[in-house]
């Protein structure tokens, strides 16, 4: 039997986009950047080849961890008659009599090491690109402070939060292609990056890429507007 699955619903695109945001996230890049430029007492080719294993093992896991993801819920919810299953709160209480209350538990364990690991990448990136672009500080505990505020305020105002969250990892996969123009550019500039300049493969392949988010973007604002 032969599977196959095609996108043919702007929906089904969204969709797919909020899962490219969740798993690149254009901020870790500058992240990145910052954490390779303070590496300190080490060599260009030692960093190069730490950061390149770094980014490989975490892409790795990534998404490795959003297709069990989707592959769970195709074949928790859909083969048991519970297609409707589209929220996280349903779908953790749902696990429980189907799967039993240890894959429950797991899956809040999970939500919850997700939600920090991305709170405080996102907190890190955030003050790296103050710090190199405006160029002032906040205080650690007002930075944590504005960085969970609007996860309260959307959960205050009773707004769905699932829809939120997909909505927000939708609004990353936009800003992929503004973090890696400028990251080929640089990276591409034999005068800058001398004998560390990008191969040819890597350039072309970047330029792919690049095009293929920017025409996913693109889709997006014209079906979904």
């Amino acid at each position: 039997m032969v599977f196959y699955y095609q996108l043919n619903d702007p929906k089904q695109v969204y969709l797919a986009a909020g899962i490219l945001g969740a798993t690149v996230m254009p901020h870790v890049i500058y992240l990145h950047s910052a954490l390779f430029k303070n590496s300190y007492g080490l060599s260009k080719q030692v960093r190069l080849k730490s950061t390149r294993t770094d980014v490989l093992v975490a892409m790795s896991i990534a998404g490795f961890v959003n297709i069990a993801i989707i592959a769970m819920a195709a074949a928790v919810f859909h083969y048991s008659g519970h297609q409707t299953v589209a929220e996280i709160e349903t779908a953790y209480l749902t696990l429980t009599p189907l799967v039993g209350h240890s894959a429950a538990i797991l899956f809040g364990v999970s939500l919850v090491a997700s939600g920090l690991s991305s709170t405080v990448v996102g907190t890190m990136a955030g003050q790296v690109v103050m710090q190199g672009f405006v160029k002032f500080k906040i205080p650690m505990l007002l930075r944590r402070v504005l960085t969970m505020l609007p996860a309260f305020v959307v959960i205050a105002m009773g707004i769905n939060t699932t829809e939120i969250l997909v909505m927000s990892q939708v609004v990353l996969s936009f800003g992929i292609a503004l973090a890696l123009i400028p990251l080929l550019k640089f990276t591409n500039d034999v005068k800058l990056m001398g004998q560390f300049a990008n191969s040819h493969w890597v350039k072309y392949a970047g330029i792919v890429i690049v095009a293929l988010v920017l025409a996913l973007n693109a889709y997006l604002l014209v079906t979904l507007a």
